[in-house]
């Protein structure tokens, strides 16, 4: 994943009554790794390491 954003991801609580905080959390269950590569200009990448 890639964005535009300079903040790093970060881990909330989902709500029910609201949007967001689902899919951290998913791909954190999901991968073997999660790694964070900021930019030059102030975006960043998001690789995870899925298993096979």
């Amino acid at each position: 994943m890639h964005d535009h954003c300079s903040q790093a991801p970060r881990m909330r609580i989902p709500a029910l009554n609201s949007t967001g905080g689902f899919g951290r959390p998913m791909v954190n269950h999901l991968a073997h790794a999660t790694a964070v590569t900021r930019h030059p200009l102030g975006s960043k990448s998001v690789s995870v390491l899925l298993p096979r």
